[in-house]
């Protein structure tokens, strides 16, 4: 198999016997250990070490294009004498505005290599809310593929300031927009500059604790925040997850997730180009072609996140499914439920679950790969791994004692996760915040177990169990209490999605005049497997009466960011009024289980307590 001038060699599959834990910490240790003692080798710098002892070997690869260990680095330099000759100093900034390509990966190294920062914008956003992010960050360049210039036109209007374009791919001339260098599309620029290492006079005094990227939280309860990302982190994050996966020059990771996303862009590429192997961009995640895709590219491990795994797990059998080579998937959001389903129907050896947050100070991880856990934190590396759970009432505020402080939980407690923050040497680990300093200071909790000390607030809701393994329980703000018991919207998900024809699912509470709390509502998309009954007694059988759904909507589609995160906000100002809604809606009746539907009368009776659920 050949894509472009790169001949793809038969893959040398590495071991299959699972690494012990305690080998997989130690390399992981291994090559984080390394990153304070040389503050200006930057990953760039990583990629050209492994380029000099295997320019041929494939680093990126796809339909699009694919760069060897050397074309990668040539292009990474030559994106740096870009930045430079645009006049791009250390510490400006730099929106990347492009579809999944290996280019991609090769743009921000090296914009950032030179002290560029750059900002990953998604894709997908359009008017006010792409607007929002590009002045968030206050940039004054904008890299611009070409076919999405007519959305970027959408946010031109609501800009602060209109940066300088520069066209990427397509027909420059056709976008509209006044350009860099003349006019001239950023590919032909690129091509006249120099692909050889930059000199030192060429490297500005950049370290890891410099800025390197802005990348965007989800933005599913209002806009995204641009959190801060530095060379360290970056170093850090390849390193810890080329150490954990065991990766090695032979293997090749599909990562068929967004690059503008904190795993898809940074953990997937960067774990594997920091042990020289490959990674394979995908433009997008596709349920049909997923496996297909990884046999085709013969790879070794893939990236999952959020409900990838269980989009997989629903879709009709594929003859690729089992004909792989693949020895672990990595990634975070798979459930405790489908976990074992999914590793002996895919026959995937090995799964690594980790938890992480964009901008949080602490990870986890589950190297020995126990179903339903998100990690657990050696005792040997607790001091690099500073997280707590701490008590929270039902607002999500923290409970303190007499003295003030903070109430930890105890073990099978669920509360919140928070990080200690510092560094290393302190007991700590680093909060790197916002480009808004009054929504950093919202994620900074102090007064926890001493007076005066500063710890990250997660907003995520967990439970440490017996054998100190840590479980994820949900998000903040989900978590409602409806006749006297909290209720765990994530649990409650779990049961209403493995429903027969449930194909998505996103359950929240919703407030009922004169009710105490919040009601259980699910909004679910179906196909013509479903039938009302069946689901009810579903239900019944998974769930306690008071976590079982009270309504029900009926939607053609979910509203879900790029990383399956449903957006649940407009859902929950919609509520189950029929006035508003156009969507099917049903209530459920208490005595029988059954569900009912909702109209204008119901809806009434349901106000004024007639209906009493």
């Amino acid at each position: 198999m050949s894509v472009g001038a790169i001949e793809l060699p038969q893959q040398t599959l590495p071991p299959q016997g699972k690494p012990s834990a305690a080998k997989s910490w130690l390399k992981a240790i291994e090559l984080t250990s390394r990153i304070e003692a040389n503050p200006e080798k930057l990953f760039a710098d990583i990629v050209e070490e492994h380029a000099a002892r295997q320019p041929n070997r494939p680093a990126l690869l796809s339909d699009t294009e694919t760069f060897s260990y050397g074309a990668l680095v040539a292009r990474i330099n030559r994106y740096a004498r870009w930045a430079r000759s645009a006049g791009i100093k250390r510490g400006d900034t730099v929106c990347l505005f492009m579809p999944n390509r290996p280019d991609y990966v090769a743009a921000w190294l090296g914009i950032s290599k030179v002290g560029g920062v750059v900002a990953l914008i998604n894709t997908k956003l359009i008017g006010p809310s792409l607007s929002h992010c590009i002045n968030v960050a206050a940039a004054d360049h904008v890299v611009l593929a070409a076919e999405l210039a007519d959305v970027f036109e959408t946010a031109v209007p609501y800009l602060d300031k209109v940066p300088k374009i520069w066209t990427h791919g397509g027909d420059a001339d056709a976008t509209g927009f006044e350009l860099g260098d003349g006019g001239s599309a950023l590919d032909d620029i690129l091509e006249r500059m120099d692909g050889s290492p930059l000199t030192a006079a060429e490297r500005p005094a950049v370290t890891i604790n410099d800025r390197a990227l802005l990348i965007y939280t989800s933005g599913t309860t209002g806009l995204p925040k641009a959190a801060s990302i530095s060379h360290r982190r970056i170093r850090n994050w390849g390193g810890w997850f080329a150490g954990l996966t065991g990766a090695t020059p032979e293997d090749r990771l599909y990562d068929c997730l967004p690059l503008f996303h904190s795993v898809g862009g940074i953990v997937a590429p960067c774990s594997m180009l920091s042990a020289g192997a490959s990674v394979v961009v995908s433009d997008k995640f596709s349920v049909g072609n997923f496996w297909s895709e990884v046999a085709r590219w013969d790879c070794t491990l893939f990236q999952y996140i959020g409900e990838l795994c269980r989009y997989l797990l629903k879709a009709p059998a594929s003859e690729f499914e089992t004909s792989h080579r693949l020895r672990l998937a990595c990634g975070n959001g798979l459930r405790g439920d489908i976990w074992q389903a999914f590793q002996a129907r895919f026959a995937i050896s090995r799964i690594l679950e980790f938890y992480a947050a964009t901008e949080g100070n602490f990870s986890l991880y589950n190297v020995e790969g126990k179903p339903g856990a998100i990690g657990r934190i050696p005792p040997l590396l607790a001091h690099r791994f500073p997280a707590a759970i701490v008590r929270v009432d039902e607002l999500g505020m923290p409970v303190r004692d007499a003295e003030g402080l903070c109430i930890a939980c105890a073990r099978d407690e669920v509360g919140e996760a928070v990080g200690r923050i510092g560094t290393a040497d302190q007991g700590g680990g680093r909060f790197e915040g916002y480009t808004d300093q009054a929504q950093t200071d919202k994620k900074i909790l102090h007064d926890v177990q001493a007076k005066g000390d500063a710890w990250f607030r997660t907003g995520d809701l967990m439970r440490l169990d017996q054998q100190g393994y840590f479980h994820f329980v949900d998000r903040i703000g989900d978590t409602f209490r409806w006749k006297g018991e909290n209720v765990a919207t994530s649990e409650v998900n779990e049961a209403v999605a493995d429903g027969p024809g449930v194909a998505e699912a996103t359950t929240y509470g919703v407030e009922i005049p004169g009710a105490d709390g919040r009601a259980g509502m699910t909004a679910i998309v179906i196909d013509s497997r479903f039938d009302l009954q069946e689901f009810a007694a579903h239900l019944a059988r998974r769930l306690p009466a008071y976590a079982c759904p009270v309504m029900i909507r009926i939607c053609a589609a979910l509203d879900s960011t790029e990383t399956f995160k449903q957006k649940k906000h407009e859902l929950v100002r919609d509520g189950f009024d029929p006035h508003h809604v156009i969507d099917p809606l049903f209530f459920r009746e208490p005595k029988s289980g059954e569900y009912r539907p909702i109209d204008a009368q119901a809806y009434a009776r349901i106000l004024d307590g007639s209906i009493r659920l």
